[in-house]
């Protein structure tokens, strides 16, 4: 852009592919520049939405604080934890956050006793994952309809818990002490620039010990700017209908998208 054209239009002034392209993505484009560096405006922004990726990695999860007591009792979320000892544990060892510890996973067991002689259907959990933010922001929306949808529909739901310090990968634990004809787990994205409240749902039908990423399926992008929670939780209980049918989850299944679903603008 030459110098004398370096001040940002308003999106009024722009032309139209232009104001289409802004449209469709918080990217920050178009923002214009003072000499070689961004407007301070937009260094400003840069800054809080690092600030705010950084605290939604490093926070811990408080479900009283970030749930509420009226929730944490309504759902009687039961709490456990994987074998990372702490955070920084978790961020330096993928591995130990893919399996419940000794504590924990005697803890599902226990409250968890009464569902292992019925054929549960859905087994839904709770993993902090990369952002507390994403996890605090939509599971107080998206689990109520997730629940609601899932009772419609005739299912039964496992005790629902909220694993600290979680992997996507500690599906197949689950899915071997529990043995849930579904399992999904509602977990925190890496959050980015453009949001940290980003939710994703991995789903696998009856995992165990063997399965890879290959054997899930993600609905990912569940936030305010990308997939709302209502068609999260529709597209969710769509995709456990469809393993319940085929008996199957991961690279032999194709999402059925509901067609009043708009696609999730891009990040």
């Amino acid at each position: 852009m030459p110098p004398e054209d370096n001040k940002l239009a308003p999106p009024s002034d722009l032309p139209e592919i232009l104001r289409k392209a802004r449209a469709q993505t918080p990217a920050r484009l178009l923002k214009g520049r003072s000499g070689a560096a961004y407007r301070t405006s937009t260094q400003l922004e840069l800054r809080e939405a690092h600030a705010a990726a950084r605290d939604a990695v490093r926070a811990e999860l408080n479900l009283r604080t970030d749930f509420g007591e009226d929730f944490v009792r309504k759902w009687n979320l039961i709490e456990v934890s994987s074998r990372a000892a702490n955070k920084d544990e978790y961020l330096l060892r993928p591995d130990l956050g893919r399996h419940l510890n000794d504590a924990s996973r005697a803890e599902v067991t226990r409250r968890c006793t009464t569902q292992q002689d019925l054929q549960i259907d859905l087994q839904i959990m709770i993993g902090d994952g990369l952002s507390v933010t994403a996890v605090a922001t939509q599971i107080p929306r998206l689990l109520p309809l997730l629940c609601e949808g899932a009772r419609t529909r005739g299912w039964s739901i496992g005790s629902i818990f909220v694993i600290r310090h979680c992997r996507v990968g500690i599906l197949n634990q689950i899915g071997e002490l529990l043995r849930p004809r579904v399992a999904i787990l509602l977990i925190g994205e890496r959050p980015g620039l453009a949001t940290a409240e980003s939710l994703s749902a991995y789903m696998a039908y009856r995992p165990k010990a063997s399965d890879t990423d290959a054997n899930r399926n993600l609905i990912s992008n569940i936030h305010a700017r990308g997939v709302s929670t209502e068609h999260a939780a529709q597209r969710i209980l769509n995709l456990a209908a469809l393993m319940m049918t085929t008996h199957h989850s991961g690279y032999q299944l194709r999402e059925e998208l509901p067609t009043e679903v708009a696609p999730a603008r891009l990040l």
